[in-house]
């Protein structure tokens, strides 16, 4: 799956497909856009509906990805990048448009509504995309969803700290390269070389002889 690719941890429930959507992108150092080629999308997006289907107790349609598919696939993918940034204040500026997609309100054997995914190929795609975005923010989960700060990494996570302060998907890796990047602008401003702070000595303590 792609957000088994950059190693974070899998969002809950069917906010999850919307995750591997945005973590289609290529990982930092290496693999590639899932998105690109339909040998790299198809098998990706069988198993994302799958496991979706699985989760949600929902039927999903078997979608062949033809290349007309995967430029709607690109688009969506963007589409999402903007709104989950949105949410954290850090979208474009101005009103997002429309999502302009149909959903079905089911009502079920005990007479709870569900929103069921309505539509053909990538039409309906968008539409559970978009009614797991609502749901999500119904639950009150949708502001961990994030994009890590990193810029030329993006991946999608769910951020499971106490205080929803996450902003890298990976500490050690993404933050560390942050922190470094900011300590050699700093000292490039300053006008040093940019390099490493060297490492204090211990001083002995004075010889006898």
């Amino acid at each position: 799956m792609a957000s088994a690719r950059h190693g974070v941890r899998e969002a809950p429930g069917g906010l999850a497909l919307l995750q591997e959507l945005l973590n289609t992108r290529a990982p930092m150092a290496y693999g590639t856009d899932l998105l690109v080629t339909a040998d790299d999308a198809q098998p990706w997006l069988t198993e994302a509906l799958n496991t979706w289907s699985r989760v949600s107790g929902l039927p999903a349609p078997t979608l062949l990805i033809s290349s007309s598919d995967l430029r709607s696939l690109r688009r969506l993918r963007t589409t999402f990048e903007n709104v989950t940034l949105a949410g954290g204040n850090q979208g474009p500026e101005g009103a997002l448009p429309p999502a302009d997609v149909p959903v079905s309100l089911v009502p079920d054997a005990d007479g709870w509504v569900r929103i069921v995914p309505t539509g053909r190929g990538t039409r309906w795609l968008a539409s559970a995309l978009w009614a797991e975005a609502l749901l999500a923010q119904q639950a009150g989960i949708w502001p961990r969803l994030k994009l890590c700060n990193n810029f030329e990494c993006r991946a999608a996570f769910f951020d499971t700290s106490r205080n929803n302060s996450g902003v890298w998907h990976d500490v050690s890796t993404c933050g560390n390269t942050a922190n470094l990047r900011a300590f050699r602008e700093r000292r490039r401003l300053m006008g040093g070389s940019g390099a490493l702070p060297p490492r204090p000595t211990v001083q002995g303590p004075p010889s006898l002889i």
